[in-house]
């Protein structure tokens, strides 16, 4: 059975990296019928950040990327966070120290900086030159028993190649010369993450290794590891990292990485999903929009490209769009948009209104709180003017008052008798229909990007514009006033 894992460390927010390198992992569990998994990677204590797990798991929910085991979900090969496993951890590390596969390394701070200076004098950037490998294993036990501080180090081997086969990349060697002898387990008892990785995947069961491409480098030594315990390694497969427009990698510095920031944005989730999921993957066909089933339907390695994908959020924005549009029905982006207009303090008399609202709105906006910001006025009463509008205002005051009249005699906003009684004003009148329009649309929303303003005058009702020509008219004076 395939079995993949995600494996994010709680260092901060939830990054759309980790979304990205999640779907691909949970899209081949489900190709073929396996479990997706979560761990969290939490051995680093320096960098822990309170919440963040909490943070990582609402995100990954969110995005509809539902694990099979996990630290809030339980599961058979638990505990799913790697501080609450570090008994195992230090097993295993016994396990090669008694095979001779491993060794107790003593140096200090000061002395290990001191080695990494030669090394560098000497053009070797390995870290560390294994001088601990000539301690005998009695003098080296006898003062780890005695409390002497140290640590565990892998016994690489001093010759030869290791290669690696990336399902992706094909086989890659590495100079055995080249690979250090890392550090397992750290003075303080705690595990780095090439013994924490390890142990996790065999121990959990996990067949195949879906990561970025710069955990590459780290991979000679994670299978050396597998051989050293004599466990079957997992299939290693390195997707190319996200790029910010320009090439850079995707950073903080270099655009929105928090899935965080995306939700609260008013980004639709399987509208973020689509998005990565075309980052390095192409449907048969060719289309853009797919869902996550229809991207597991159709599936296959040979369809991710290994060219640097880049994350374009102008792009997403359009795709986002694309999916409130065209995708979800109406219905379902009046529930989407209702907890956003709550955040902004805003109310509406009934869902039938507000689904008016949001059809009238639709082609215009392509991230829910763009819809917040621009239809403000459909819930508000004390809209502000924006300058161009009391520009309009201040031109059309005769227009408003006629207007004022003229729409107060109708029966009702009906858009036939609205746009009669409109136009019939402006062909009497011999003015240009948008002299007549502007003044209008200023005064009953305050801005003059609006939906067309028949349908406008019908969803805002006689009464409510009646109110806020009379309310138009009175800034006007005031602007007058203080001209």
């Amino acid at each position: 059975m395939v079995k993949t894992r995600i494996a994010p460390s709680p260092t901060g927010y939830p990054h759309v990296g980790t979304a990205y390198i999640g779907i691909f992992s949970y899209v081949w569990a489900r190709k073929n019928g396996g479990k997706f998994i979560v761990r969290i990677e939490d051995t680093d204590r320096n960098r822990y950040v309170e919440g963040a797990e909490e943070g990582i798991l609402r995100a990954l929910k969110w995005l509809g990327l539902d694990y099979d085991e996990g630290p809030d979900v339980g599961g058979p090969n638990g505990p799913y966070r790697q501080s609450q496993r570090l008994e195992l951890y230090r097993r295993y590390a016994q396990q090669l120290l008694d095979k001779g596969l491993a060794y107790r390394a003593f140096e200090t701070p000061d002395e290990l900086a001191a080695i990494r200076e030669e090394l560098q004098k000497k053009g070797l950037g390995y870290g560390y030159d294994g001088r601990a490998r000539k301690i005998p294993r009695e003098e080296a036990e006898a003062r780890a028993a005695a409390g002497e501080p140290h640590v565990i180090r892998l016994k690489t081997p001093e010759a030869g190649a290791t290669v690696v086969h990336d399902v992706l990349r094909g086989n890659i060697e590495f100079d055995n010369r080249e690979i250090p002898d890392v550090v397992l387990l750290k003075s303080d008892g705690f595990p780095t993450y090439h013994l924490a990785v390890v142990v996790d995947d065999h121990l959990m069961e996990v067949t195949d290794v879906i990561r970025g491409e710069d955990w590459l480098v780290s991979t000679p030594i994670q299978k050396l590891l597998y051989l050293a315990f004599g466990w079957d390694e997992p299939g290693w497969y390195h997707l190319p990292l996200l790029r910010a427009p320009g090439g850079a990698k995707l950073s903080k510095r270099t655009g929105h990485t928090s899935i965080d920031y995306y939700r609260e944005a008013g980004y639709l989730p399987e509208a973020l999903v689509n998005y990565l999921s075309t980052m390095g993957f192409s449907m048969p066909d060719g289309r853009e929009i797919f869902t996550l089933d229809e991207m597991i339907a159709a599936f296959s390695w040979d369809r991710v490209s290994l060219g640097g994908p880049v994350f374009d959020e102008e792009k997403l924005r359009w795709m986002n769009g694309k999916y409130i549009r065209e995708v979800l029905s109406l219905e379902e982006v009046c529930e989407r948009l209702e907890p956003f207009l709550q955040t902004a303090g805003l109310s509406w008399e009934s869902g039938a209104y507000l689904c008016k609202v949001v059809g009238a709105m639709r082609p215009r906006f392509e991230t829910l709180t763009e819809f917040v910001e621009k239809a403000r006025y459909f819930f508000d009463e004390d809209y502000p003017f924006e300058p161009k509008a009391e520009k309009e205002l201040k031109k059309g005051v005769e227009v408003l008052r006629d207007l004022k009249e003229i729409l107060a005699r109708l029966p009702s906003f009906d858009p036939e008798l609205t746009e009669a009684a409109i136009t019939g004003y402006a062909e009497g009148k011999e003015l240009k229909l948008r002299k007549v329009m502007q003044p209008l649309r200023a005064a009953i929303t305050g801005t003059l990007a609006t939906p067309g303003m028949y349908e406008l005058l019908e969803i805002l009702g006689k009464e409510r514009v009646m109110a806020r020509i009379e309310r138009a008219l009175a800034h006007a004076k005031e602007l007058e006033g203080n001209a």
